[in-house]
């Protein structure tokens, strides 16, 4: 048998008569797969279990929940606008006053006087027509040792009504009622924004997942591909010492070998990254004990499914996406915000009216001496009188000034008072208008023309939106159809290229092809095989991605949102 042989320096000579045995050649240098880096063990997990892991461990959908509980409580803050407050004003006076004239009522030129008074009060806000409101109830305890007085101690009572009625500003809308409308509307941004965060968060997790399912068979080709490289080793070795092939041929295999052993390598090492990258999103800190296991997908890929049509999709998406949900909120707020600043350009114009009755009692107190003004007039009168006697005429009668006594109905304590107040013989009404006309108002007319171009501005912004989710919707369209058509042209190259690497090993046996031609099938198959596991990982990462486009992520997948 006449075939070349390998000399070591290089050279092949052609012609050399070859025994029909060789010594047996070495197999290649077995290279061992080291154990990955902190795997102690190994679990099982499915798709559903990564969601809820990722949903209970994410920081910032943590965030977001807080930013919702924040929103509600902004809102009931904003209510409080229109919660009665309750005062209370109360004092213990002494005042001592100097007085240097008998006309101030202190007979040793001084006046003490002492109070103690309570005055409870109610006011707030109507939440309809922008009415404003005061109710208080004053009740007093007074001492003076004046002169004058009749009544000590005596107990002054008061209730007091203040009502304001906006009639033109403040009206319709005002800065509370405004609170409130925004409140309201930040509680269903917050909601959109939590529910995007889910779909994001979701969105990852599967395909975090579907690129672990990738590693993990990408690792099992890389294997079987390692296996049958090995299988043709030792099958080329033994023909080689039978005296069938030459030796360069096992060098062949051999470097095929080395080749699919660094493939391997770099698969196992790309499974570390991926499951690291699943861990991150699933793990809440650094010490939980999954760390240190082998995270196995249990869930298979999905059946293809119908796709919506184009028209539907894009209907579909304009409906449900957080972001346009939120534009369209931000345009609803700067509505209420336009309101608000045109309601400010207006005129100033309030009724009010103000209702009080009041009640009064006391002590009376006994005379110990002469009327300071009768006491002053008294010598006069008596020398027109001894003049008027002279004359002729009558004497004038002695002069008073009001009445000597008290009215019953002013006798009396504290209860007394109660009662006087409740008859509503003592009351006050009055009633008017304010009126306020700004000469100009700049201030709130820029404020209204500030609101009308942001409000523009909004609009261009979801303009923009739109157009965006356009494009992610055709795109994410596109992408599971390329899918889809991907995996079934890579299903169909895999069974060919199987057909082909037996064909080829059958001829091999039979010795009417070459060991490159077989190590050349070989590595089509395995490239196959890569590409079909590929291609079903990106099929299910796309159906992922149109789910989140078209935002029915949160559906498709059973999530409750709290």
């Amino acid at each position: 048998m006449k075939i070349p042989v390998l000399l070591f320096a290089g050279l092949t000579l052609w012609g050399q008569d070859l025994p029909p045995q060789q010594a047996p050649l070495p197999p290649a240098n077995p290279i061992e797969v080291p154990a990955r880096i902190g795997v102690l063990g190994s679990a099982k997990i499915t798709l559903a279990e990564v969601i809820q892991r990722v949903l209970s461990n994410d920081r910032d959908l943590a965030v977001s929940r807080i930013v919702r509980e924040e929103a509600v409580l902004n809102y009931k803050g904003a209510q409080g606008a229109f919660d009665p407050r309750l005062g209370f004003t109360g004092h213990d006076s002494r005042v001592v006053t100097p007085v240097s004239s008998s006309l101030g009522g202190g007979s040793n030129g001084k006046l003490t006087s002492k109070e103690l008074l309570a005055d409870p009060q109610v006011s707030g806000a109507s939440p309809w027509l922008g009415t404003t409101y005061k109710l208080d109830f004053s009740s007093a305890r007074q001492r003076s040792d004046s002169t004058f007085n009749t009544l000590n101690p005596q107990y002054p009572t008061s209730l007091n009504l203040n009502l304001n009625q906006p009639l033109w500003r403040g009206l319709r809308y005002d800065d509370n009622r405004h609170r409130i409308q925004v409140a309201k509307k930040n509680i269903q941004l917050s909601d959109e924004q939590f529910r995007q965060r889910v779909i994001e968060v979701v969105t990852q997790a599967i395909q975090a997942y579907w690129e672990l399912g990738f590693a993990y068979r990408n690792l099992e080709v890389q294997n079987e591909a390692v296996r049958l490289a090995q299988q043709q080793d030792a099958s080329n070795r033994r023909q080689v010492e039978q005296g069938l092939l030459a030796p360069v041929d096992v060098v062949q295999t051999q470097t095929q070998l080395a080749t699919f052993q660094q493939n391997l390598f770099s698969a196992q090492s790309a499974l570390t990254s991926a499951e690291n990258a699943l861990k991150v999103l699933m793990i809440a800190d650094r010490t939980d004990l999954m760390w240190g296991m082998a995270l196995e997908p249990e869930t298979r890929a999905e059946a293809a499914d119908a796709l919506p049509a184009l028209d539907e999709a894009v209907k579909l998406a304009l409906s449900s996406r957080p972001e346009l949900k939120q534009s369209a909120l931000a345009l609803e707020v700067n509505q209420l915000d336009a309101r608000l600043s045109h309601e400010q350009t207006k005129p100033q114009v309030d009724v009010f009216a103000n209702v009080s009755t009041v009640g009064l009692s006391g002590q009376p107190i006994a005379q110990t001496g002469a009327n300071p003004f009768t006491a002053a007039f008294g010598p006069l009168v008596n020398q027109i009188n001894q003049l008027s006697t002279l004359a002729g005429i009558p004497p004038l009668g002695p002069i008073s000034f009001g009445s000597s006594g008290v009215p019953p109905a002013l006798i009396g304590g504290y209860g007394q008072s109660l009662s006087n107040l409740g008859t509503g013989n003592f009351t006050t009404a009055s009633i008017g208008v304010n009126i306020s006309l700004p000469l100009r108002n700049r201030t709130a007319n820029a404020a209204a023309a500030v609101s009308v171009a942001e409000g523009r501005r909004l609009k261009t912004v979801r303009q923009q939106i739109e157009m965006a989710v356009e494009q992610d919707v055709r795109n994410s369209l596109q992408l599971v159809t390329s899918a889809q058509t991907r995996l079934l042209a890579a299903n169909n190259a895999q069974r060919y290229a199987d057909e082909q690497y037996r064909s080829e090993q059958r001829q091999f046996q039979a010795g009417t092809t070459t060991v490159f031609l077989v190590l050349q099938r070989q590595t089509d198959l395995i490239a196959a095989l890569t590409r079909q596991v590929r291609a079903e990982a990106d099929l299910s990462q796309a159906k992922a991605n149109l789910d989140r486009a078209l935002a029915r992520t949160i559906e498709a997948r059973n999530i409750q949102l709290k």
